[in-house]
């Protein structure tokens, strides 16, 4: 297959996963889309896909395969995968990257999507993806070695902090229970921040790899005070390295999202006291109901 016929295909699988995503207008990402190859990121095959509650080999060498919206193995072992193409798509529209922004990518994996980012802010922009694993920041370093507004960092994303540099766009891609200050404390004026909010599952009294309720929580910082809204309900591996949880988040966070009430979250309180009536809060940050 020429270069000409493969570009085409992603482009149509840029226009198949905008579609799933409920993506009707971002030419922009669909470019991004149709221009970062997939397979250069997944390693060689076989491949491993993600089939319900199960890892199956993918029936196919042919890279072309690999344009499906469809989770892709990066470790099996530790169920860290390449995440679903159409989640991470609405994601990054919702998120309205512009070019010239800095991103932080955090928990880059292989650095697919801190690609289809780099697209995104193009030449004067800067992007910066954080891995935990080792190996996995070392394939993401090689993988973007092309694009040299990104830069990729090996170290724990729930303590990235820059005192010299604030992002445009913090998007990160594990779940947490909480929303970590060194995000909020480095998000630029009129940044977005974009994370998988909620809670573990518990095995045998242990959390494990797996949110067991979650959704993808953004937060933006205005002049005063911050916005707030959940977008859609999301299953995400849990971040590693997270301490544990104050006695009694986890079951009071349960129960609110049990409410099934987030659509009515508007702001984000922070380091102030609690004023009006909240989805969930604790005594320096919480998630309101009130308009900023």
């Amino acid at each position: 297959m020429s270069n000409q016929d493969e570009v085409g295909y992603r482009h149509i699988y840029a226009r198949q996963i905008l579609a799933k995503a409920g993506v009707t207008q971002n030419q922009r990402l669909e470019s991004a889309l149709t221009t970062v190859r997939r397979e250069d990121f997944l390693g060689p095959p076989p491949w491993l896909f993600r089939d319900v509650s199960q890892y199956r080999e993918l029936a196919s060498s042919d890279p072309l395969a690999l344009y499906q919206d469809m989770l892709v193995t990066l470790d099996a072992a530790r169920h860290v995968n390449n995440g679903m193409p159409s989640l991470h798509a609405n994601a990054l529209h919702r998120l309205g990257i512009r070019e010239g922004e800095t991103v932080v990518h955090l928990g880059a994996g292989s650095g697919y999507y801190t690609a289809i980012i780099a697209e995104l802010v193009g030449a004067s922009g800067k992007v910066i993806g954080v891995e935990y694993d080792a190996a996995l920041a070392e394939r993401a370093q090689t993988s973007l070695s092309g694009y040299p507004q990104v830069s990729i960092v090996h170290g724990d994303g729930l303590k990235w902090a820059s005192g010299d540099l604030e992002a445009d766009v913090i998007y990160a891609n594990f779940a947490l229970d909480h929303p970590p200050a060194a995000w909020i404390d480095n998000l630029a004026s009129g940044g977005r921040l974009l994370f998988p909010f909620g809670v573990p599952t518990i095995e045998a009294g242990r959390p494990t790899a797996f949110s067991r309720w979650a959704a993808f929580l953004m937060i933006d910082r205005r002049p005063r005070a911050f916005g707030a809204q959940f977008l859609a309900p999301v299953s995400f591996i849990w971040a590693e390295g997270q301490e544990p949880a104050p006695e009694g988040r986890h079951e009071a966070l349960a129960e609110a999202f049990k409410r099934r009430n987030l659509a009515r979250v508007r702001s984000f309180r922070w380091c102030v006291p609690a004023a009006g009536e909240e989805w969930y809060g604790e005594d320096d940050w919480g998630l309101s109901f009130d308009e900023v």
